[in-house]
């Protein structure tokens, strides 16, 4: 992997031990040649592996003898392409402890300098054209170093040895910053005058390091609700940048796994628990338990604070659903309306990469959007094999590339809702295609005909395969943990197109990347107008309770509402579709309890039944039952629902009904894996899908099934959400041109 920094560690390691030879970058990996007494060499090569630098990871050491020549010392060669390209880029990492102090040091040259770096951070990946990742081939081309910058530049012993992002105030990037209209303001500390409007409770578009983001005072809740009005994003919680880790303590709790991933070198955003909110606006997380925080990861960010301001909202700059904004034009058009000022700089961003985001569940920190930190390190596989592209879903897309052993998947690219997104997602499929000098031998798309990536897969002109939506999931999962399988996949989500082109999401699968049999499904329910349900769950809630009951039960919810509409939809039988998702029972359930009968974003309903059951799983449940239709199990979920509605009948708190709701739900799946286990044999057990990131559900259900003696295997590395399916898409895809793939039913 280049730009971490290990050239000049090999060159140090080989001075210190009087070795003479070189080392250079190549297309296929790092080549050293290095002679001396055989102990020397030995001792070298042990080094290599125990003192690399942190970011260096190393897959594979190929050793050979070869004859000796005469050498000069010890050099690092200049780099070498070739058609084959297996070196990777870094991901953009957080700044350094080193550069942190010289950043806050009067005496230092690069003293309060936003864009000061080092071989051991900065941006990476975000900045790279293509490669080897040499300066001339990213976005730093464009500054030429300085006298002081070119000697660090070429210096092994240097910190700043071939660090391509080098420069400093004489010859590097610069900030500027510009009023609501885009007019330059004439102003010796951009930065400063940043940090000042912020204090004042204006909105500050800035430009980071995949994209642009907009920041307000977390404390003042008037300006965060006037940041919501403009961005349109009603009610969904917004992350925060807090100052230090001490700040972070104050608001949160934290576990050691959890304070490690916040002050980790990818930087995540971390959900963690609330501890306290006062002093913090009510309107950054509204009816959370959990706050995404993360910590300043770029030189900028660090200036943006002092001691009186600590907490910051830092949110994607856009609009509701739209990609990220990375251009200065495109800000300033964009965002116009939103943003009070605009902080800008003149260093390009060739990849938009949004901001990751994470949680600690089960003892790991399990990815919710894998983007900025961890793109493009790979996802490592259990097999080489031909080149294959996965396109992702519908919404969280990402894009796999598989070439070798390696799964490169790319940024988030979001929901494919829009042309912006769709051109988003043109861009980062070229890129990654150009960056890594691999074209597929196939595509592989969703079975869905109406997704947009479906479409761009039968535009290459490359052979294209569809796979059905939670085969792919249950393959993610299994390539992610490098196992072969079979196994029992019990896959939760809210969308996903069956084979029989109904809509499934709550299925227990058998199979491996060759096939997938659906052994068990959640019970269909009709949903009435289709996507309309899924913004409005009372809709949702009524298409559960038609076929539930003979009679539509009179209950609070539908107090106010023009059902009449929806209930000649569901007699008719027109606009209604067949499903068994899981994300849509529990937005009935939601609904029909009154917790949340409308949404604004997606999963909104139910993330709101879970923390009504404040963390609690129930001793009580509901009813559940079986029914075999010929061999495929249906987990009848119409008890449920006939309970749900006599609890809230009698009175009994929301509280209670989401905690046996909950209850209910992991009894079902416990006694149907357990079918499945009994019927084939098989005692591991896949858990995949977007339902897993309810916390409550993941961390109850893993417990007793490892206590019933299964194995279960999760998703840490890749989401367990569509922003994993790609790569179960790319790996099924190996199976199909090696022969083997069987398919789904």
């Amino acid at each position: 992997m280049q730009g971490v920094g290990f050239r000049p560690f090999i060159y140090r390691l080989a001075v210190q031990n009087a070795l003479r030879g070189f080392i250079r970058n190549t297309s296929s990996g790092v080549l050293i040649e290095v002679q001396g007494i055989p102990e020397v060499l030995e001792n070298f090569c042990q080094s290599i592996k125990t003192e690399s630098p942190p970011l260096a990871k190393i897959e594979a050491i190929e050793l050979f003898t070869i004859a000796c020549v005469a050498e000069d010392g010890f050099v690092i060669g200049d780099s070498t392409t070739g058609s084959e390209v297996e070196t990777l880029i870094p991901p953009d990492i957080a700044l350094c402890s080193d550069c942190h102090r010289e950043l806050f040091d009067p005496s230092d040259r690069r003293f309060r300098y936003p864009f000061i770096n080092c071989t051991n951070c900065g941006p990476r990946y975000t900045i790279v054209e293509r490669l080897p990742y040499d300066r001339p081939y990213t976005s730093m081309h464009g500054f030429t170093m300085c006298p002081e910058c070119e000697k660090e530049y070429h210096d092994p012993l240097d910190r700043r040895f071939h660090a391509q992002p080098n420069a400093c105030p004489v010859c590097g990037p610069a900030l500027s910053l510009h009023d609501s209209s885009g007019k330059s303001c004439n102003v010796k500390d951009a930065a400063s005058e940043a940090l000042l409007l912020l204090k004042s409770g204006n909105i500050v578009a800035l430009k980071g390091l995949g994209g642009f983001h907009l920041a307000v005072n977390a404390r003042n809740d008037e300006a965060v609700q006037r940041l919501r009005m403009r961005k349109g994003r009603e009610a969904k919680p917004f992350a925060v940048m807090m100052r230090d880790i001490a700040v972070v303590e104050q608001f949160c709790e934290l576990s050691e796994g959890e304070s490690d991933a916040v002050q980790a070198a990818e930087a995540p955003i971390v959900l963690l628990k609330k501890k306290q909110i006062d002093g913090l606006a009510p309107s950054v997380s509204p009816g959370n338990d959990r706050l995404g925080v993360m910590l300043p990861y770029s030189p900028l960010h660090l200036l943006l604070f002092d001691e009186e301001l600590d907490v910051l909202v830092m949110t994607s700059a856009n609009f509701s659903e739209e990609p990220i904004v990375n251009e200065n034009d495109e800000a300033l058009l964009r965002l116009h309306g939103i943003a009070d000022a605009f902080l800008l700089h003149n260093r390009p961003i060739y990849l938009k990469c949004d901001d990751s985001v994470t949680i600690h569940l089960s003892g790991q920190l399990r990815q919710i959007r894998r983007s900025r930190g961890y793109v493009p390190a790979p996802v490592l596989l259990r097999l080489n094999g031909p080149v294959v592209l996965g396109t992702g879903g519908e919404l969280k897309n990402t894009i796999t590339l598989l070439k070798g052993s390696h799964a490169l998947m790319s940024q988030h690219i979001g929901d494919m809702k829009n042309y912006e997104s769709y051109r988003h997602y043109q861009h980062v499929a070229a890129h990654i295609q150009h960056l890594f000098q691999a074209t597929p031998e196939l595509i592989v798309h969703d079975l869905h005909p109406g997704y947009m990536t479906t479409d761009w897969a039968f535009q290459q002109g490359i052979p294209v395969l569809g796979v059905q939506h939670h085969h792919a999931h249950l393959v993610s999962c299994l390539a992610e943990n490098k196992e072969e399988g079979p196994a029992i996949g019990l896959i939760l989500d809210g969308t996903g197109f069956g084979i029989d082109r109904t809509i499934w999401g709550g299925e227990v699968l058998i199979g491996d990347e060759a096939g997938a049999t659906r052994f068990a499904s959640l019970e269909s329910m009709p949903l009435p107008g289709g996507d309309a349900a899924v913004m409005h769950p009372w809709r949702a809630a009524l298409g559960y309770l038609s076929r539930s009951f003979s009679t539509i039960p009179d209950l609070p919810f539908l107090k106010g509402r023009n059902s009449k509409p929806v209930l000649e939809l569901l007699q008719k039988r027109v606009g209604v579709y067949e499903t068994s998702s899981c994300g849509r029972l529990f937005d009935a359930i939601a609904a029909l309890s009154g917790i949340k009968g409308e949404i604004t974003y997606e999963g909104e309903a139910a993330i709101a039944l879970m923390q009504a059951a404040v963390g609690k799983i129930g001793t009580a449940s509901f009813r559940y039952a079986f029914q075999q239709d010929k061999e495929l199990w249906i987990m009848k979920v119409s008890p449920i629902v006939q309970d749900a509605v006599t609890a809230v009948q009698q009175g009994i708190s929301v509280g209670e009904i989401s905690r046996r709701f909950h209850r209910a739900l992991v009894n079902c799946f416990m006694d149907i894996i357990s079918k499945a286990s009994e019927a084939t044999g098989i005692t591991t057990v896949v858990l995949s899908g977007g339902v897993f990131q309810n916390a409550l559900l993941f961390d109850t259900l893993v417990c007793e099934l490892q206590t019933a003696g299964l194995r279960v295997l999760s998703h840490a590395l890749v989401p367990s959400n569509d922003g994993g399916l790609s790569l179960g898409q790319a790996v099924i895809g190996r199976s199909y041109l090696a022969g083997r793939y069987r398919g789904c039913s």
